[in-house]
């Protein structure tokens, strides 16, 4: 407005230089525009401020996608400890639980840190949320009015705006300039042809200026501003306090498991260690052993055995005796529970009594092996006293 408009006041003064009461009418409306431009410059373009504002919001952006990504990773870490921990004691594999002990003291330090990082942030924002416009007023002292602060803070009909009286004056003065112009074009017009378009210039921009005086009405106006700072509160104070709160809960919880976790750990590693010994202590040799099932259900099969008391001679010509054959007995239960106590102490039942055939006892205990041995013994001497060398 200020260099436009000048430029065609100025070639309006040349053209109306012969009537005095045209040229006055030029200056009041240059006194108008004068007027206008005064008022507007009183009008705060707080770019500071806008700047920190962005600059705020941007850093406030990072912050949130840095938390939001560290908390993914720290649930995803959780449930990758939960699993291992598992799959150790269905395995009941050594190496799989010290990883996940090691990994359970990560996890635990993890947790009790984003727990105190959540306590702290819950707590510095619901102080902010207990006097929000005492924070902002005391923040922006020095930089904006607190006159303006108040009237978007507040937003009520008793405190009045303060950009009121020079939207005012810009207004007046924009409707003077309009009623000087348009009796210009109808008096001086058909006088001076030539000042047709200078005047119809001016007119267009005093058309375009009151159009932009009603935006600038509009955007200085409290609601559209008081509103998006109501939303901010809410979301701040309202729905991210409770998600502090649930993302506190969360710590909690998984510091509580893991510290679960890491005490039962070591009961665990010596209940693994004890099961070890116990299976260290049954004989490899023994057929019932579960191992050695397991081992020879892998194995093929081997060849017939060969007795298990050797009868030979130890004079003369040395020829060997082979013992009477063996048949299976078919004596009464009761009998064979009698021989398999005279053996083993406990009676058994077998599909084939192992007395009759000569064949040793189930289990080999080393009183079983005495026993059986001794039994062996006078096997040796009966048969040593029937066929002499």
């Amino acid at each position: 407005m200020k260099v436009d408009l000048e430029q065609h006041l100025a070639r309006l003064s040349e053209i109306f230089a012969a009537r005095g009461d045209y040229l006055q009418t030029l200056k009041f409306v240059q006194q108008m525009a004068g007027n206008i431009l005064s008022q507007m410059l009183g009008v705060p373009t707080w770019r500071e401020v806008t700047s920190e504002l962005t600059q705020l919001a941007d850093q406030t952006g990072y912050a949130e996608y840095y938390r939001w990504l560290s908390y993914l990773l720290l649930f995803v870490l959780d449930l990758a400890i939960c699993l291992l921990a598992c799959l150790g004691l269905a395995k009941r594999s050594r190496c799989l639980l010290a990883s996940m002990l090691c990994c359970g003291l990560l996890a635990l330090l993890l947790s009790w840190a984003s727990l105190a990082a959540d306590a702290a942030a819950a707590v510095g924002t619901s102080d902010f949320c207990a006097a929000p416009d005492t924070f902002i007023l005391n923040v922006t002292e020095g930089q904006v009015h607190t006159e303006v602060t108040r009237y978007y803070l507040y937003c009520s009909q008793s405190v009045s705006s303060p950009f009121q009286q020079a939207l005012t004056v810009f207004q007046r003065s924009l409707t003077t300039m309009q009623i000087q112009v348009a009796g210009l074009l109808q008096f001086a017009v058909p006088l001076y042809p030539t000042a047709e378009k200078d005047l119809l210039e001016i007119q267009l921009l005093l058309n375009s200026s009151e159009s932009s005086l009603h935006q600038l009405t509009a955007m200085l106006d409290c609601r559209g501003l008081h509103k998006d700072y109501l939303d901010a509160l809410a979301g701040i104070c309202y729905d991210g306090i409770e998600g502090l709160l649930y993302l506190g809960l969360f710590s909690l919880l998984a510091a509580l498991a893991f510290s679960t976790m890491v005490c039962v750990g070591p009961r665990a590693w010596k209940h693994f260690a004890t099961r070890d010994r116990d299976y260290d202590d049954i004989d490899d040799d023994d057929p019932f052993n579960p191992q050695a099932r397991r081992i020879a259900a892998h194995n093929p099969p081997r060849g017939q055995l060969r007795s298990f008391c050797s009868y030979s001679s130890g004079l003369g010509s040395q020829t060997s005796l082979q013992p009477p054959a063996q048949t299976i007995s078919n004596a009464p239960v009761s009998e064979y529970m009698n021989q398999a106590v005279l053996f083993g102490g406990n009676p058994r039942y077998e599909n084939v009594p192992l007395i009759g055939r000569g064949s040793p006892p189930p289990t080999y205990s080393p009183s079983m092996r005495a026993t059986y041995l001794s039994v062996a013994d006078e096997h040796l001497r009966h048969y040593g006293t029937e066929f002499p060398a």
